[in-house]
């Protein structure tokens, strides 16, 4: 049986991991003919899970800048590349939750691709892990991309 994937969605938080994830998920777009959903969530229940203040303005209009400027970089890396079926989206909450059940369903994913955590045991026990999490909870496959060698 050929599986055929026709939406591609990627999370993405300016790691090298997540980056590797996006460029995988290109190339795995473009040879399946599909789209590829890139996404970068602003992980606004951390900083209260922390014990710290819910995110200010200033906090949050920062984190949209950057997340909207790393959506246009990778935009214009797949356009770089001869690859222009790419969707952007900026999204507020759980990042856990919106790639793993939220943005799938609402794009019909049907492949979810995310970089493997670079995150020490400690950070992972704290914050978790947001590939255990989509891998866990996922209803439909996933692809864990491991680091580079020189990254590990």
């Amino acid at each position: 049986m050929e599986q055929r994937y026709q939406t591609i969605l990627v999370g993405v938080d300016g790691s090298s991991q997540a980056e590797d994830a996006y460029k995988k998920a290109v190339e795995v777009a473009r040879r399946n003919n599909a789209r590829v959903v890139v996404a970068y969530i602003v992980d606004q229940p951390m900083s209260s899970f922390m014990g710290y203040a819910p995110l200010n303005e200033s906090v949050l209009d920062h984190e949209k800048e950057m997340g909207s400027a790393l959506l246009e970089e990778l935009e214009n890396y797949a356009k770089s590349v001869d690859f222009t079926n790419v969707e952007t989206v900026l999204a507020f909450g759980s990042a856990k939750q919106m790639i793993g059940k939220e943005l799938p369903e609402k794009f019909d994913a049907n492949l979810i691709m995310v970089g493997q955590s670079g995150l020490n045991a400690a950070e992972r026990f704290i914050t978790g892990s947001v590939a255990n999490y989509v891998i866990r909870e996922a209803r439909c496959d996933v692809l864990i991309v491991s680091p580079k060698e020189e990254e590990k």
